[in-house]
């Protein structure tokens, strides 16, 4: 019998999940599982301090992780490579809410409508010079992050006529972009750049990565978005490079802590959207979620391996 611990908690979800389970498997969640139980969980679906402490134990059985996230920073990469456990994740069911986020987010700052939502609540009535309302149309975007997501940003920044490049470690090509560069060589684009946006996994090489030196060599005062992971930004950094108008406007879904607190000097910059860490959520997530983890579920049973999404365990993604 193969046990499986779920630690989702939306209900349907599970309910949807038992309804696709082949014969011989057994799901578990946390308020039903016994310590025998846990003793013989095979695979975790989900991610908390329940699974923390389970792979924590010597004795666990522990084989797979399938995680509901994209992001993987929050496991103990180094324990599970040495454990030999997999791990999997939801790569790209983000890529089309994140991408009209992001141009959710753009258009929000160019075409007025932040400033217009934050009269509608006063009551008021200020029609922008021509001059402070922009348009898309021409600027130059670039895209930290060239993976499922990236690709979507680029393609529906493509279609309202934004100049789309990417980077990614290798400067690889990849769909929807006009041109790639490699991490170490695209300081020169990113200072020329009229959007920036941070869709990058978090590793060693790239907590932090948008720090001072990064925002003191920007030159026109771009968008600065944040779609990827909190602490990529150094945000006292990025806070000081708004101040300076380094950075002309910065649209943040992810923080370096969450919730970002009530007394953080964010809230009171006119020059940022905070949103609260929103950007992938959507009403299928759950069911796509399911379906990839049932796809690998089979794969792992025929054979012990994974069809879809096998994190790197060394890389972190």
């Amino acid at each position: 019998m193969t046990k499986i611990l779920a630690l989702v908690k939306q209900n349907a979800a599970l309910d949807h999940l038992r309804a696709e389970l082949p014969a011989g498997v057994q799901l578990l969640t946390t308020d039903q599982a016994t310590t025998a139980d846990l003793a013989q969980v095979d695979i975790i679906y989900g991610w908390d301090a329940v699974g923390q402490q389970l792979v924590a134990q010597a004795d666990n059985q522990v084989k797979w992780v399938q995680t509901i996230s994209a992001g993987v920073d929050s496991l103990p990469l180094a324990q599970l490579q040495q454990q030999h456990v997999l791990l999997s994740n939801t790569s790209g069911i983000h890529a089309e809410g994140i991408a009209e986020s992001v141009l959710g987010m753009l258009l929000m700052h160019v075409r007025g409508l932040q400033v217009a939502a934050v009269q509608q609540t006063k009551a008021q009535w200020h029609k922008p010079e021509h001059q402070q309302l922009t348009r898309l149309q021409g600027k130059k975007m670039l895209i930290y992050g060239t993976g499922h997501v990236g690709q979507r940003i680029a393609e529906l920044a493509t279609a309202v006529g934004m100049q789309t490049s990417g980077v990614n470690r290798s400067g690889h090509s990849a769909a929807n972009f006009m041109h790639t560069y490699a991490m170490a060589e695209a300081q020169t684009v990113a200072a020329e750049a009229d959007v920036i946006v941070n869709i990058m996994p978090l590793t060693a090489a790239t907590k932090h990565f948008f720090n001072a030196d990064f925002f003191n060599q920007l030159q026109r005062q771009p968008i600065f978005v944040n779609v990827g992971r909190g602490p990529s930004v150094d945000t006292t950094a990025l806070l000081a490079a708004l101040q300076q108008r380094q950075v002309g406007f910065a649209a943040l879904d992810v923080f370096e802590k969450e919730p970002l607190p009530a007394d953080h000097p964010l809230w009171q910059q006119d020059n940022v959207l905070l949103m609260p860490h929103l950007a992938g959520i959507f009403d299928g997530y759950m069911r796509a979620a399911n379906q990839i983890f049932l796809t690998n579920l089979q794969q792992f049973l025929t054979n012990g391996e994974l069809k879809q999404n096998q994190v790197n365990l060394s890389q972190g993604y």
